[in-house]
Parts: structure tokens; C-alpha cells; sequence
């Protein structure tokens, strides 16, 4: 490893624990937390404001991608990330355009700092919904790492000039980037979402845990469960009972606006519907819910179960169940769960 490589290694460590203290303080804790009383409260006033150019993105949520990052983002979790690929400076570090996506908090993330901890130079399109988090948090690590400085770019134009990309979005979305990046190495990412699998066997604490895998961001997120596979016989009003401490989630506007359309649309239909208040659950074979929903399916034979998963497997994120990833555990994926699985890390070190 490089001399290089260890610095910025480093100056991700600190920012990681800065961002816990961005998380869990309102006010400056001190110089311990990497950061003077003017750049604290500046972040700070980005946590508060953020809601009235992007309604989802409360503080408590954006707090809660602080924190997620913050446990990430430390000496052992990053040296475990890059420990296979023997990452040294490029001689010719590449220009590549990042093309954000906005569903949830700072999202595009991890992108960036993959581009960066590779030594490239990240040339960033962010997402209308989501451009203050990140430039803001890139800042701080600036101020970490001055040599970092030439190796961040914003762009509000058209990109040009980039040598690699690395592009998010819908479905729709990710035809046209694949046709209009076809030239130049990719990586196209789709729009995905995530299950969860119970067995019947679950704790009602992993049930309880299994509200944040739902709720967590909204579910606006890829790896929130928007579907539920149950045992044959399971009685759901287990899973009512355990995520109902979730429910002041029905007094967000922009959720229950969803919540009230996909309800009346439903009802108007004559479609059969469990309703609890803030969440409408529907028998669906379908995988992807919309927002204020989360579709259930009944299964009896594990072996058909798995050929299910398996054929919607390009549309899956990540599963969720005591087999799988844990419950309550979908919104703190390590450095190495790369969406869509593909390794982003060896598509960059692989640059030449």
C-alpha cells in the first residue's frame, strides 16, 4: 500500500468519525469532533434545511445515513475493503463522471469515495433531489485532506470529457445511459429493490427490527423490503403488531400522500387489501411496491421459494431473513455490498 493510499485511508477514518458526531450532536461538541464551531454549525444548518428542497429527507434520516456511514467508515472496515486489489497511485489517474442517484440520503457516496480511495479523479452529476448532502460532506473531507481538493469536481453541465462512469437510475434511465456511455468503461446500475423471507421461526424482536428494513428512508431506498415472502399458515398480524411503533411514519406528508393514492386506486379497483393505518399490505406476486405499501406472498416449498428469488434476481438488491442479510440490517451495508453486485473497486483499479 501506498503512502498515498494510508493518507487518504486516514483522512476517511477521521471523517467517519466526524460524521458520528454530525449524527448524534446538534450542537459542537469541541475540536475532538475534527471540525471547529463555524463548520459544525454550517453542516448542521444542511441537516435542517434540507427538508424544504427535498421533503424526504428529513434530519432524522439524514442523521440515520450519518451514522450508517460513520460505522463504515472505520480503519479496520477500510483496510478489510481494499486488502484484495493491492491499490496503488495510477500514473495516469482517469476522469470518471459519477451520475448520482437521489432516493436517499448521499446515495451516490459510496461512488465517490471509491473513485477517490482509488486515486482517480471523481467528476460528480448530482441528483437534483440530493445536491447539497454530499458537495457539503466533501467539503469536510477537504478540509481533512487538502491534496483530495483536485480530485473532486462538480458538473451542472452536460458531462464531457470523462474517461470511465459510473451511472445510476431507473430502469428507463439506465438504457439511455448505456447507449450514451457505450464508448467509454461503465457501470450502469437499474432500479432495484429488496425482499424479506420469514420462516416462522423469527423472534418478536427480529419482526420489530424487520420495520426498519421497511420504513427506514420511507422505503424509497433499494435495499428496503417492499415485499414480504410468509410461510403458508403465518399469521401476519405478527408482523402488524411488530412494526406498529413505526406508525407516526403516516403523519409525513409526502408518505401519506402516497399511502392515501395507492389506497383510493386500490379500493377503486376492488382489490383486497390489510390496512393498518400507515402501511397498506396486498397479496401480490409482483416484486417492487409502491411507496406507503408492501406487498406478501405465501409460499409452502423452500426449493420453488429459491426458484422465485432466483428468476427476479436481476431485480433484487438485496434478501432480507434469518438466512440471509439480518433483519433490521438492510440500510448498513458494509463497503464491500456493492449495488447490483458489481465490484465497483476492481472496475477502478482496473482503469488504465
Amino acid at each position: 500500500m501506498t503512502e498515498e493510499v494510508k493518507q487518504r485511508i486516514s483522512a476517511f477514518v477521521q471523517l467517519g468519525k466526524t460524521m458520528k458526531e454530525l449524527a448524534e450532536s446538534d450542537t459542537w461538541p469541541g475540536f475532538n469532533c475534527g471540525l471547529n464551531k463555524e463548520e459544525f454549525t454550517a453542516f448542521q444548518q444542511v441537516v435542517h434545511s434540507h427538508i424544504h428542497h427535498n421533503g424526504w429527507f428529513t434530519p432524522e434520516n439524514i442523521r440515520l445515513a450519518l451514522l450508517a456511514w460513520s460505522e463504515a467508515l472505520t480503519e479496520e472496515n477500510l483496510l478489510k475493503w481494499i486488502a484484495p486489489y493491492n491499490l496503488q497511485n495510477p500514473a495516469n489517474p482517469k476522469k470518471v463522471a459519477i451520475i448520482c442517484a437521489g432516493n436517499i440520503p448521499m446515495v451516490g457516496l459510496h461512488d465517490v469515495i471509491s473513485v477517490l480511495i482509488t486515486g482517480h479523479i471523481a467528476y460528480i452529476k448530482l441528483s437534483s433531489d440530493d445536491d447539497k448532502l454530499i458537495p457539503a460532506i466533501l467539503q469536510l473531507f477537504s478540509n481533512l485532506n487538502p491534496v483530495i481538493v483536485p480530485r473532486i469536481v462538480f458538473s451542472e453541465q452536460r458531462l464531457s470529457g470523462h474517461e470511465a462512469v459510473i451511472a445510476t437510475g431507473s430502469n428507463n434511465t439506465s438504457r439511455y445511459f448505456a447507449y450514451y456511455f457505450k464508448d467509454v468503461p461503465h457501470i450502469i446500475r437499474k432500479g432495484r429493490t429488496s425482499v424479506a423471507v420469514i420462516r416462522g421461526m423469527e423472534t418478536d424482536e427480529e419482526m420489530k427490527r424487520l420495520g426498519h428494513d421497511i420504513f427506514d428512508y420511507f422505503g424509497l431506498g433499494c435495499r428496503n423490503v417492499s415485499k414480504v415472502f410468509v410461510p403458508v399458515g403465518f399469521n401476519l398480524d405478527r408482523i402488524f403488531e411488530a412494526i406498529y411503533v413505526f406508525h407516526p411514519i403516516i403523519n409525513h406528508n409526502k408518505y401519506a400522500n402516497n399511502y392515501d393514492y395507492n389506497k383510493a386506486v386500490w379500493l377503486l379497483n376492488r382489490e383486497e387489501l390489510l390496512d393498518n393505518g400507515f402501511i397498506l399490505f396486498k397479496q401480490e406476486n409482483r416484486i417492487a411496491s409502491p411507496t406507503g405499501s408492501l406487498f406478501y406472498e405465501f409460499y409452502s416449498d423452500e426449493s420453488k421459494l429459491k426458484d422465485t428469488l432466483d428468476r427476479h434476481r436481476d431485480e433484487l438488491q438485496c434478501v432480507i431473513g434469518s438466512n440471509e442479510i439480518p433483519f433490521g440490517e438492510s440500510q448498513k451495508p458494509q463497503l464491500w455490498d456493492y449495488a447490483d453486485d458489481v465490484d465497483t473497486i476492481r472496475f477502478l483499479s482496473e482503469l488504465h
